[in-house]
């Protein structure tokens, strides 16, 4: 990531972050029942890394599709199948942060997100990053539309985008 401009971001040192995903969360929320009832729940990351340079950064996460959990199981098996998001045929969601811009003090990671093998556009608000000697926390959101990555069943009863809130933990 380029060197941060204000706020809570601090450049961390250059070199490659592995991603801890025990420690790194990806949290969700959308609604379902025509947009009445809220939906809360997470995604384990698979593994990742982050490779900061002065010049060029990169961000790989992968995501795996069958740990959809928002704590309805019947609910949860039916978005891992293959109405949604077939994580038989599927088992990975993954993202790739291709440049990091600043819109005033805010950064923006710009990448691809693939989700049952279709890729497009997004973005994530890089709220905080936190470089300690080898570690390194990276917090932000994104709202990711379903239907542009083919997710389209049940339109109107269940949310058309998910807001995702992450927390990156990553060490050298």
């Amino acid at each position: 990531m380029d060197t941060p401009k204000t706020g809570s971001l601090s450049a961390p040192e250059p070199g490659t972050y592995v991603i801890d995903a025990r420690a790194s969360a990806v949290r969700f929320r959308t609604h379902s029942v025509l947009g009445l009832v809220p939906v809360r729940g997470t995604f384990a990351v698979a593994r990742g890394a982050v490779a900061d340079a002065a010049e060029e950064s990169t961000v790989d996460v992968a995501i795996r599709a069958d740990t959809f959990d928002s704590g309805l199981a019947r609910r949860d098996e039916h978005v891992r199948s293959a109405d949604y998001l077939d994580a038989a045929a599927h088992p990975e969601i993954v993202f790739r942060g291709l440049r990091v811009r600043y819109a005033g003090p805010q950064a923006v990671l710009e990448g691809e997100l693939t989700v049952r093998g279709v890729t497009g556009p997004v973005q994530v608000s890089v709220d905080e990053v936190t470089a300690d000697g080898r570690r390194l926390v990276v917090r932000g959101t994104a709202t990711v539309d379903r239907y542009a990555f083919g997710v389209t069943k049940a339109r109107g009863m269940t949310g058309r985008r998910l807001h995702v809130d992450l927390a990156v933990h990553a060490a050298r």
